[in-house]
């Protein structure tokens, strides 16, 4: 692969309007950009998200991309939903957590697996992993399975190998915990100040669980963990993500950013820099949710610092290649798929959501 095709891999985006626009288009045969996120602005129904997801790998076919995309979403249920609206909603994590039914937790999983797959997606940013120990919240709150270590682990690690087990790629998030945070990182740095002893038997806890049960990719966040790394949110933490995350949990897999055009960074560093602290740290993938020229500015930047020697060669290599493995292992495909049918769907979710 040439090295505009690695750094594409490396890079996801978001997109304007409910069709494939140039912007998105020219990112996928000029840039090689490896995957896309749709937000409820994308959707109106499940005929067109069929034709947009459709019209996506289309343009990923004729652009000779070695690898297929990765099509992703937002789908927790409750507040954070992204599927067409005639599909029936899914509950909150709380809600799903509060039944203390692992069975009934990869039941949900599974649909929600199985829903995602056949209105086109094959990622979903779920399950949330956070454990919610903060009452004021504002960012988290019903998204956490609960308030405890161990009932988020019993209950979010069953809804990632629910997720997994219809061969849709579960991103557990939000690493390492955004569960106590007073701030919300789309409008600012949340910070953290617990010591390493209770993040080892609290925040860590389910991450730990859902990395020993083979969870396929993590996304960290942009919060200050001050007694981990004082000076750099954990997105762009070498400690974190390369001692904590890969070192002390035994972390294999893809490591994906959280959104970069959040103002958690936007407050602290510009885009382009953040992106390349970002893999610099051991980021594989970094989220560009909004506006195309932050995203070709993260493209510019990225590729710049490989070509001045800022990031390893070595550094990029091993990224694409966790990426390679994790489309493959997941047998992604840029044919297309048809439309839901959205009986059939809304009869599996009611199926699955019965206690």
């Amino acid at each position: 692969m040439s090295l505009t095709e690695k750094i594409g891999q490396m890079v996801l985006v978001g997109m304007d309007g409910t069709a494939v626009q140039p912007e998105i288009s020219s990112l996928i045969k000029e840039r090689s950009v490896g995957g896309v996120i749709l937000y409820s602005n994308n959707v109106e129904s499940a005929k067109q998200l069929s034709q947009l997801l459709n019209g996506l790998k289309q343009v990923n076919r004729d652009a000779k991309s070695k690898l297929p995309l990765l099509l992703s979403a937002d789908q927790e249920g409750g507040r954070v939903s992204r599927l067409p609206k005639e599909i029936k909603a899914f509950p909150a994590s709380m809600t799903v957590g509060s039944t203390n039914d692992p069975k009934y937790a990869y039941r949900v999983g599974s649909a929600l697996g199985e829903a995602m797959k056949m209105a086109g997606f094959n990622t979903d940013y779920a399950p949330v992993l956070d454990v919610n120990t903060n009452p004021n919240n504002p960012v988290i709150g019903d998204r956490a399975f609960g308030t405890t270590a161990n009932r988020v682990t019993s209950m979010g690690v069953q809804e990632m190998l629910g997720i997994k087990s219809q061969g849709v790629i579960p991103v557990v998030k939000h690493f390492p915990g955004h569960g106590d945070t007073s701030v919300d990182s789309h409008y600012g740095l949340p910070v953290v100040e617990h010591d390493l002893q209770r993040l080892r038997t609290t925040e860590f806890v389910p991450f730990a669980s859902a990395i020993q049960k083979g969870a396929p990719v993590v996304m960290v966040a942009h919060i200050l963990m001050t007694k981990l790394d004082p000076n750099t949110p954990a997105s762009m933490s070498r400690i974190i993500i390369q001692d904590f995350l890969r070192g002390e949990l035994n972390f294999g897999g893809v490591v994906i950013s959280d959104d970069m055009t959040m103002e958690a960074v936007g407050k602290t560093i510009a885009i382009g820099p953040a992106a390349v602290k970002a893999v610099m740290a051991g980021a594989d993938i970094v989220l560009v949710g909004h506006d195309p020229e932050q995203q070709k500015a993260v493209l510019d930047a990225l590729t710049a610092a490989v070509q001045s020697g800022k990031i390893p060669q070595t550094t990029i290599d091993a990224s694409v290649t966790r990426i390679a493995k994790l489309k493959s292992d997941f047998h992604l495909s840029d044919q297309p798929t048809a439309p839901a049918d959205v009986h059939k769907v809304n009869q599996l979710i009611e199926a699955a959501l019965k206690k």
